[in-house]
């Protein structure tokens, strides 16, 4: 985080958000994106992949949504937060959607109990980052 608070340090540009909370909010977006990706990945190897389709369906929409999310939140810039502030909302769903349903996998699967925990923190900071509140 250390690098990435940094370089936000170094922006003039940060969409209204302190360079520590903006840096912090990229590291999850990243593990998010990183680790919801891999749990999909672990889904599809396992021998009940076929029941657990709408869960990689989800993971594999949240990955996709973190990361999008991760590069607005790095490139914001100006007074007119309203596309940062509708990705944060995309973001929070396709978490909570992911978190709902890897969460009832996370006894059988490990991949799915990493996966519940990350979309949880996500959702959180999300939220802080919306809202105000965890």
């Amino acid at each position: 985080m250390l690098q990435t608070r940094e370089l936000f340090d170094t922006m003039t540009a940060k969409g209204g958000f302190d360079s520590a909370v903006l840096a912090d909010a990229v590291d999850v977006l990243q593990e998010c994106e990183e680790v919801v990706a891999a749990c999909a990945t672990g889904m599809l190897a396992e021998p009940d992949a076929a029941q657990l389709a709408p869960a990689i369906s989800r993971d594999l929409d949240c990955a996709d949504v973190a990361g999008t999310t991760r590069r607005v939140l790095t490139r914001s810039s100006g007074p007119d937060d309203t596309l940062v502030h509708t990705q944060l909302e995309a973001c929070l769903v396709a978490c909570e959607r992911s978190h709902e349903l890897c969460s009832r996998h996370a006894d059988h699967h490990a991949h799915c109990r990493m996966c519940a925990a990350t979309t949880r923190r996500c959702a959180e900071m999300c939220r802080r980052l919306l809202y105000g509140k965890g």
